[in-house]
């Protein structure tokens, strides 16, 4: 029989741990947050995709975070000087909304803390600490537990680890985790004086001349910069977080073209590690959410919306812990297969000889096919169709049949 969850303890308030706090609140459930508030400056996150709005919509929340967000209308990937491939939201019209957000992260963390507070989500403003119970058991310690005196002394029924790459649960029960087969690192800060693309709001990502890739993301007052390769090539820029990012900008065409009037106003933040997952998800009493459960290389922006949709699954299935175990790892492998089909060279292969087909063969027919192809590779990388068997299939047949006319090897990001 399988027991009521009628008390959670969600460890750790980034936003999974928040909305499933909001989303549990909405349903009547008892909700403590054990957090002690503390955040950096800057965190990793900062594009969102269209399928994170029904999220907010759902929270009440998209008002606020328009408020203080950047309108997202696309994509741009950009290879050297002259070639660009421009992902517009507009393509999944009637799939999803066509549009999303460039968000300064840690004040929209707080909007999602806010909301939780408002739906009466509980708060215990502590650093919390979990102990070990037997070999697979977790409960909260006792000091952790008195900063709660509303719960009365008692564990809660269910603890969520919401602790982000903190991972306090697995470092707690030694379960180990399946590390993806990039050893990248990233380096970014805010500038002022960096170049946006024409379309406002336009996310740019590029592969870089040397190694490696780059974003540069526009909020409202400023530009998000950032460089993801391997860690062997990013010692041999430098010294510093700051040395590294700054000899990144100046020796890639596109980066220095767009920062030659830049000037850094924030610190240089440091993140690595960007595939991982936790080889078990859940325990006796205990569940991970968010990053804590399992993070996937940011080039296409999911991490966001696979932490609130963690939340999401997680309140469908509180009572069958092993079915959201599953959907999150079924999420969490078409987002890396998606992203690696941009890595290796094969998506930039088959837009090349699209583009050349295109030229050679205009007219009605070549425009339809580009139109469909743009708009499923658009739906999935927006989230509408990550996992949907029918794209995933299309892509696996069009990167082994539909890139002849182009060498994935010379267009992979090393």
């Amino acid at each position: 029989m399988k027991q009521q969850i009628k008390t959670v303890g969600i460890v750790g308030s980034g936003p999974s741990g928040a909305t499933l706090a909001s989303l549990l609140a909405l349903k009547g459930v008892d909700v403590t947050i054990f957090d002690d508030g503390r955040r950096p400056d800057l965190i990793v996150g900062e594009s969102l995709i269209p399928s994170i709005i029904p999220v907010m919509r759902k929270l009440g929340l998209e008002e606020r975070v328009a408020a203080i967000c950047q309108h997202k209308p696309g994509v741009t990937f950009t290879f050297g000087r002259d070639q660009a491939i421009d992902f517009c939201f507009d393509s999944v019209e009637g799939v999803l909304p066509t549009y999303s957000y460039n968000s300064p992260r840690p004040a929209l963390d707080r909007l999602f803390d806010e909301r939780a507070d408002e739906l009466g989500a509980k708060r215990a403003r502590v650093r919390a600490k979990v102990e070990r119970v037997g070999q697979d058991g977790l409960k909260l310690a006792d000091e952790t537990l008195a900063a709660a005196p509303w719960l009365n002394g008692r564990q809660p029924d269910l603890l969520v680890d919401s602790t982000g790459r903190a991972r306090l649960f697995a470092r707690t029960l030694e379960i180990p985790a399946e590390v993806g087969p990039r050893r990248d690192v990233a380096y970014f800060a805010h500038y002022e004086g960096v170049a946006a693309h024409p379309i406002e709001g336009q996310v740019v990502i590029g592969r870089m001349d040397h190694a490696g890739w780059s974003w540069r993301i526009p909020l409202r007052d400023c530009m998000s910069v950032g460089i993801v390769l391997n860690k062997d090539d990013a010692a041999q820029l430098g010294a510093t977080p700051e040395e590294r990012l700054e000899a990144a900008i100046d020796r890639d065409s596109q980066l220095s073209d767009a920062g030659k009037n830049r000037r850094r106003i924030s610190e240089v933040a440091v993140y690595t590690n960007y595939q991982l997952v936790s080889e078990r998800g859940h325990g006796p009493g205990w569940v991970m959410t968010g990053d804590a459960f399992g993070f996937v290389d940011p080039m296409l922006s999911p991490g966001m919306w696979l932490a609130l949709r963690s939340a999401e699954v997680l309140t469908e299935n509180l009572d069958n812990l092993p079915a959201y175990t599953r959907e999150m790892r079924k999420l969490i492998k078409a987002w890396m297969d998606l992203v690696q089909y941009f890595y290796d060279g094969r998506m930039f292969a088959m837009y090349h000889t699209g583009a050349y087909f295109e030229r050679t063969y205009p007219g009605k027919i070549s425009d339809t096919i580009k139109y469909h192809v743009n708009r499923l590779i658009a739906s999935m990388a927006a989230g509408a169709t990550t996992t949907s068997v029918f794209s995933r299939g299309f892509i696996k047949f069009m990167a082994r049949h539909g890139i002849r006319k182009s060498n994935p090897v010379e267009l992979a990001i090393r």
